[in-house]
């Protein structure tokens, strides 16, 4: 997605992700996103929708499209979300991170191809 953040892309995978699953189930999400993993963990998410979607500054909540998305999907499935340092020794995460530069490295070229 051009013009996008890491964070957006890190609540698309989460959103990506739970959409798979056909029926509810447990899941066990790790990500090595911080910002996802707190806003569950941490109770950001409660507070911001308390707080009608301001964060503690009293500014609007960023990425509310996609938090409302995988609020909606939480729904569906217990959900433990997990962090992982990212960079690390850490098997999946590292293949996450390949997939991705993979992805990455294959639409540019596409859109290089593009006048």
């Amino acid at each position: 997605m051009a013009g996008t953040t890491n964070n957006r892309m890190e609540l698309f995978a989460a959103i990506s992700a739970l959409g798979a699953l056909k029926e509810p189930c447990d899941v066990i999400l790790y990500s090595d996103s911080s910002y996802l993993v707190k806003a569950f963990t941490e109770h950001w998410l409660e507070n911001w929708q308390r707080k009608h979607w301001k964060n503690a500054k009293g500014d609007p909540v960023e990425n509310q499209d996609l938090w409302w998305i995988l609020l909606a999907q939480t729904k569906k499935h217990h959900v433990q979300f997990i962090w992982v340092k990212g960079h690390t020794s850490n098997p999946g995460n590292n293949r996450c991170d390949e997939l991705a530069r993979e992805a990455i490295a294959e639409y540019r070229r596409i859109n290089a191809l593009e006048p």
